[in-house]
Order: C-alpha cells, then sequence, then structure tokens
C-alpha cells in the first residue's frame, strides 16, 4: 500500500489545469499617451528613421520601438562611453593607481567591462 495518493485520470490529454476558452474577447492596444508619442518623434528625427504607420494606437509596440532606437548608436560618436562613465573609471583609478586602457575611451562597451571588474568593492 502506498502512503501517496493516487488521482487517476490527472495527467490525461485534455483535462489541463487551464480551461481553454475561445470564445474570450481579446483586448483592445491602449494608446500610447502624448508624452511616449513625442519622445518618439524626437528618437525618430534624431536617428533620421520614421515612425511606423498607425504605431501611435499601441502603446507597448510604441514602446518596443523605442527601445530599439535608443539601442541603436547615434551618429559618429554613439558608441563612445558617456561621460559619467569615463569620470567614474577615472576615479576608480586613481583610487587603484592604475591607467584606464586607452581602447576604452573608443568603446562602451569595453569601458562598461573595465569599470565591472575594476571597482571596489
Amino acid at each position: 500500500m502506498s502512503l501517496q495518493p493516487q488521482f487517476p485520470g490527472i495527467f490525461a490529454p485534455g483535462k489541463g489545469a487551464v480551461p481553454v476558452q475561445d470564445d474570450l474577447p481579446l483586448p483592445q492596444p491602449v494608446a500610447a499617451t502624448d508624452k511616449q508619442v513625442s519622445y518618439a518623434r524626437v528618437l525618430a528625427a534624431r536617428s533620421g528613421t520614421r515612425m511606423p504607420a498607425g504605431i501611435e494606437g499601441d502603446r507597448a509596440a510604441l514602446s518596443k520601438w523605442i527601445d530599439r532606437q535608443k539601442a541603436a548608436p547615434v551618429g559618429k560618436f554613439g558608441n563612445y562611453p558617456s561621460s559619467k562613465q569615463v569620470a567614474f573609471a577615472e576615479r576608480i583609478a586613481r583610487l587603484k593607481r592604475a591607467d584606464v586602457p586607452p581602447e576604452c575611451f573608443r568603446d562602451r562597451t569595453l569601458m562598461s567591462r573595465w569599470i565591472d571588474s575594476n571597482k571596489p568593492r
């Protein structure tokens, strides 16, 4: 005799824990806010791209588009580290009495990795 309770047919196909309801209406997309739309227009103008048609009617789609546009480097100096990154790296270098490698000043990813590997804990 087993001490575990037995439930015959609990894992039978078609008897899932979540019922399938095909008759539920799909939620309507929420319109983007004015602030979100204006920021997207600024990003589009800065990068020289156009916003997809009708994207203002879907807040989630516009948010994804904004994230993609922000991630893209802008212009000739888009991949350079920010001034705050450089200042923080130089402060770490002073504490460790070392120099920040010159290639870190030309690539934000390298600067970020250098900061992560050298910051005091």
